[in-house]
């Protein structure tokens, strides 16, 4: 089986941050010899003074292979650790979606695009998850985790939503690498010109000026590039990313 898991809400200002649990929880997915398993992706939402949220208000998502009768080992799992590490006074919320290719989740795609945008309850978080029939808990707090939670896993099944978490670890800042070279590495699928949104060829020199991130587009992780002033390409600081709006992924 397919299954995607998103945790949101489980940290305070002094604590681990919720995309270090959730990577946490992929590493003894993958000890107990369950897996492949994607990077965890950071989404979004939305920033409204009726939401509580630590600093950003982001959801922490990721999903894996594992045998169809291991999903609620993987729950107890993922469970059990939230329960262990959740800082205190937060809210944690889990989901966990066993993928079926022959189920509509337009539904649930549509809630995460709407916590993106609008404040949403617990009880339309419930009604969607009975919906769709995946697992939604809380583990503490008032729970409020598990909007932010589901929303995730349907802004990761839209596919074009969210930073995959931290900076493209191996790259050497301040040199250029050719598009075939980037693409070797774990955190890159593809290449694209910010511009166009089309491919760049891969003898295409890429200067790595700054620590940068790739983002989910059309369900692959990419590297954005823009060509600068003097003609040549280079990679975009996280700033810049986040600058980009809802709109430019759709």
């Amino acid at each position: 089986m397919k299954f995607y898991l998103c945790i949101d809400d489980t940290d305070n200002l002094d604590s681990i941050g919720t995309g270090t649990i959730a990577e946490q929880i992929l590493e003894k997915i993958i000890e107990k010899g369950f897996g492949p398993c994607s990077l965890v992706t950071r989404h979004q939402l939305f920033i409204h003074p009726d939401i509580p949220y630590t600093s950003h208000n982001s959801s922490m998502c990721f999903y894996g292979e594992a045998p169809d009768h291991s999903l609620s080992t993987i729950i107890d799992l993922a469970s059990h650790h939230l329960d262990t590490v959740a800082a205190e006074g937060s809210d944690p919320g889990l989901c966990v979606l066993k993928f079926d290719t022959a189920s509509d989740y337009s539904g649930l795609i549509s809630f995460g695009k709407a916590a993106k945008k609008t404040v949403l309850t617990k009880a339309d978080a419930i009604a969607c998850a009975e919906e769709h029939q995946l697992h939604l808990s809380e583990h503490g707090g008032t729970g409020q985790g598990i909007i932010g939670a589901l929303a995730g896993v349907g802004l990761r099944l839209f596919g074009s939503d969210g930073e995959i978490k931290g900076a493209l670890k191996y790259i050497e800042i301040n040199r250029p690498y050719q598009v075939h070279e980037l693409i070797e590495f774990p955190e890159v699928d593809v290449v694209l010109d910010l511009d166009s949104k089309e491919a760049l060829s891969p003898m295409t020199s890429i200067n790595m000026g700054a620590r940068s991130k790739t983002v989910m587009y059309q369900n692959q992780s990419v590297l954005f590039a823009i060509k600068s002033d003097d003609g040549h390409f280079e990679s975009l600081t996280k700033p810049k990313i986040r600058q980009l709006g809802e709109s430019f992924y759709v």
